[in-house]
């Protein structure tokens, strides 16, 4: 079979592996879509250490739906031909591989098959592009979950890859009322406003202020403040901590998912004083994965429109390239299938 092997900055392998062997209690999956996430293209371009676990040598991507190809004689409750979603924790049977689970490769093997666990049913109403789109979402569902959305809340997301959007679609399917997506590509705000979110090119306006205007004046720890009840940082600047630290209004929460190492000095007293939460979110829960299910189900955003790009797996270095300009690409899929 084929698979990508990373080798290092700007350096990946398309070799050729042996097939795998189905044992009597395992299935083996065949990707039929897979998509190229931000850690990838961080990875690929900076190297290592960024969050996910990929090393050199190991086989490169996570975010995939597959479906089952072979069943092992001692498995009743999979057949050949059931499209599923593969839990990257789960679904090698090693959880340090939750990173490279072979997502760039033709075929998984999973050792450990069960149920909404390892494996998730893919409803027949989701297309298996759009299934691809399933761990990314459950990232931005995680981190609209920790924000302890309320109905009526407003809401300012930070990035508009493709965990920013899904943590905006996440928060409206929670009961928020007004949401804005931020960010320095209008390519991707276009597909956002087309999403029907409000949106804010704050290219010119590192402070922020701008949004004011978008979501109304409050009051905070420090004076003027956005009206604003919650702050996701999907794109890992820090201008946008020191914005939130400033404009942040009195018992807003900000949830911090964009992978990054750099370390920042937080304003303990105003976040005190400012009864503010600032919260991390990273990876996500079965409870998201079931949601994100739903929100995909429901139809009501064209979710598949995130989708600008497709590539074979023979060219997946300019697929990564690809994704790593924001003023042409948001999502970027590898295809399996045969056109």
């Amino acid at each position: 079979m084929k698979a990508a092997i990373y080798r290092g900055i700007h350096n990946i392998e398309i070799a050729e592996l042996p097939d795998y062997t189905c044992g009597d209690d395992a299935v083996i999956l065949k990707n039929l879509y897979s998509s190229i996430c931000g850690t990838d293209v961080a990875v690929y371009t900076h190297g290592t250490g960024l969050g996910h676990r990929i090393t050199v040598g190991g086989e490169f991507g996570h975010e995939t739906i597959c479906a089952v190809v072979e069943v092992g004689k001692n498995v009743t409750d999979f057949k050949v031909g059931d499209r599923v979603y593969p839990y990257p924790l789960l679904v090698t049977g090693d959880k340090k591989r939750a990173g490279m689970i072979g997502g760039f490769s033709e075929y998984i093997y999973c050792p450990c098959p069960e149920w909404n666990k390892s494996l998730y049913p893919l409803d027949d109403s989701i297309s298996s592009r759009v299934g691809a789109l399933i761990e990314p979402f459950t990232v931005g569902c995680r981190a609209a979950r920790r924000a302890l959305p309320e109905s009526g809340n407003q809401a300012v997301v930070f990035g508009a890859g493709t965990i920013g959007i899904a943590a905006a679609i996440s928060l409206a399917y929670f009961g928020c009322e007004k949401i804005v997506i931020c960010d320095h590509s209008d390519f991707r705000l276009e597909i956002c406003k087309k999403l029907g979110f409000e949106t804010y090119n704050s290219q010119n306006d590192e402070e922020l202020n701008g949004l004011i205007d978008i979501l109304g004046e409050s009051i905070g720890f420090g004076g003027k403040a956005v009206d604003c009840d919650i702050w996701i940082d999907a794109a890992g600047a820090d201008s946008v901590l020191s914005a939130y630290e400033q404009l942040g209004k009195y018992n807003s929460r900000m949830v911090m998912v964009a992978v990054g190492k750099n370390r920042r000095e937080v304003d303990i007293l105003g976040l005190t004083f400012g009864q503010k939460s600032i919260t991390g979110s990273g990876g996500y829960t079965p409870q998201d994965v079931m949601d994100v299910m739903e929100i995909m189900k429901s139809k009501r955003w064209d979710i598949e429109s995130l989708i600008t790009h497709e590539y074979r797996l023979d060219d997946l270095a300019e697929a990564i390239e690809t994704a790593s300009d924001v003023d042409r690409a948001l999502n970027v899929m590898i295809g399996f299938c045969e056109k």
